[in-house]
């Protein structure tokens, strides 16, 4: 089977569970967690989704660029790698949720709003897909990806993330199913059609 129809295949599979959840599972998975709200659990899961902010890795990763990128060329390519691809799933999030603008699991709480509403910047409105998951699932691939020794940990912690949302009802399952599958893509992606050559040739500077 070559990569195309794999790509293909898998996508399909990620919008078909998407459109289930959204269908059956969103408002009554919802619905369960809010009720754990200001339990130790919750706080527990509200720190653990700070992990998932961008800005962090962002900074993170140009500095490792910038710093290193004379003296030591695999590191400075791992920071610009981590850079880019937390750039990419950011910003293609970023504009899905513009598009979508579906509304979060506090406007059904609320107002019982469900659905999309296209072409929407405030945050109530910026449920699909979740950044926070991108993010996560990014970083958790591309830390797979350079340590495959600890790859079930950088995966278990980035799912762990993207959990969170869900856990603290800032986002629906399929949102987070979205938003974890576009942080892979964007890994994936990045490190085979850019990064894979420079951190060969990096290694190969080394011998």
């Amino acid at each position: 089977m070559n990569k195309a129809l794999q790509w293909s295949i898998t996508s399909a599979t990620v919008i078909l569970l998407c459109i289930l959840s959204y269908t059956f599972a969103d408002i009554q998975t919802s619905l369960w967690f809010h009720a754990f709200e200001n339990t130790l659990s919750y706080k527990m899961f509200n720190k653990i989704t700070l992990l998932g902010d961008s800005l962090g890795y962002l900074v993170t990763g140009l500095l490792l660029f910038v710093v290193f990128y004379n003296r030591k060329p695999l590191l400075a390519y791992s920071g610009l790698f981590l850079f880019s691809t937390v750039a990419v799933s950011g910003l293609s999030a970023d504009l899905v949720k513009y598009i979508t603008g579906r509304a979060r699991p506090k406007l059904y709480f609320s107002q019982h709003f469900y659905g999309f509403d296209f072409f929407h910047w405030e945050y109530a409105w910026t449920s699909f897909p979740s950044g926070h998951s991108a993010t996560a699932m990014s970083v958790a691939m591309l830390l797979a990806t350079l340590y495959p020794r600890w790859r079930l940990a950088a995966l278990f912690g980035g799912i762990l993330i993207a959990f969170s949302r869900i856990f603290l009802s800032q986002h629906y399952i399929s949102d987070v199913i979205a938003g974890s599958y576009l942080g892979i893509v964007s890994s994936v992606l990045l490190y085979n059609l850019y990064f894979k050559s420079k951190f060969d040739a990096s290694e190969h500077n080394k011998i």
